[in-house]
């Protein structure tokens, strides 16, 4: 592997989009803003045979300064828990397409049936997932033993954020491209698990 200083001549693109000056209060908000128009995220999961699934998942709830951990209500008949039971370790992304700024959750995904989160976050469009079966238990609602709780923790996230139009950025680039000069139209940050435990130093 390249040495940091090989890595960075090597890979100029990524080099000069990290900004590392950005305050954990401003990463957290560009962080928020993403999510918040992407809305749909895919989490990524790994079955026994070492093979990666990923499906289209909306997170139930509100992220913030002390709060960066992902939320999805979803059938827990369905494969994506027992990959998570044989390999916690996930990743959710998201991706805004008006200005190609996305989001990167690395961590680990855990499952419960806690009933005040579920009530918390029901909204009826789950029911229309997981359906109501007619037999008086599997009934489609907040109660039904299906519905289950995927907590996603953190332990990195990195996002790339633009506020650029189209026309910018597909300037820039091409002027990079007749010059031979990498260019960088957006930035690229992270929020480290230090970051992240000092934020929630009460979670795992």
């Amino acid at each position: 592997m390249p040495s940091p200083s090989e890595r960075a001549r090597l890979d100029p693109y990524t080099s000069q989009a990290e900004n590392k000056s950005v305050t954990l209060s401003e990463k957290i908000n560009d962080l928020c803003t993403i999510i918040k128009v992407a809305k749909t995220g895919m989490l990524v999961t790994r079955n026994a045979e070492g093979n990666l699934h990923s499906r289209a998942m909306n997170p139930v709830n509100s992220l913030g300064e002390g709060q960066l951990n992902l939320v999805f209500l979803a059938n827990n008949v369905s494969a994506k828990f027992e990959e998570i039971e044989n390999d916690s370790h996930v990743n959710v992304s998201f991706f805004d397409s008006s200005t190609t700024s996305w989001v990167s959750y690395a961590g680990r995904a855990r499952v419960s049936q806690d009933r005040d989160v579920i009530c918390k976050h029901w909204s009826m469009s789950v029911t229309g997932y997981i359906g109501n079966l007619q037999d008086g238990v599997h009934t489609g609602d907040e109660n039904d033993p299906r519905v289950s709780v995927i907590e996603v923790v953190p332990d990195e996230i990195r996002y790339w954020y633009t506020e650029k139009g189209a026309v910018p950025r597909t300037l820039e680039v091409a002027a990079g491209a007749v010059t031979g000069k990498a260019t960088s139209p957006g930035e690229l940050h992270t929020i480290t698990k230090e970051e992240i435990q000092f934020l929630t130093p009460h979670k795992e």
